[in-house]
C-alpha cells in the first residue's frame, strides 16, 4: 500500500476512535442528568414542569457535545488538509 492509502486508513481509524471515545462523556452525563431528574420528580412531583424544562435544556446542551465530536470526525475523514498536502507532494 502506498502512503496515501495508509494515511486514509489511519484517518478512518482515528475518526472512528474519536467518535467512540468522544460520546462516552456525553452518554454518562445524559444518564446522570436523567437519573437526577427522576429523583427530583420522586421527591417533588408538583415541580414537574420546571424540572422537565431544565432537563430538556440540559440534555440539548449535552447532546451538542456529541454533535461536535461527529463534526470533527467528519472533517478528519472528508476535508483533511494533510491528505491534500500528501497528494500535492506526490507521496
Amino acid at each position: 500500500m502506498d502512503d496515501i492509502s495508509w494515511f486514509a486508513l489511519g484517518s478512518t481509524v482515528i475518526a472512528a476512535l474519536a467518535i467512540g471515545i468522544g460520546v462516552i462523556g456525553p452518554a454518562i452525563a445524559m444518564g446522570r442528568a436523567i437519573s437526577s431528574a427522576l429523583e427530583a420528580l420522586a421527591r417533588q412531583p408538583e415541580a414537574e414542569r420546571p424540572i422537565m424544562r431544565t432537563l430538556f435544556i440540559g440534555l440539548a446542551m449535552i447532546e451538542s457535545l456529541a454533535i461536535y465530536v461527529l463534526v470533527i470526525a467528519l472533517i478528519i475523514l472528508f476535508r483533511n488538509p494533510l491528505l491534500e498536502y500528501l497528494v500535492e507532494s506526490g507521496g
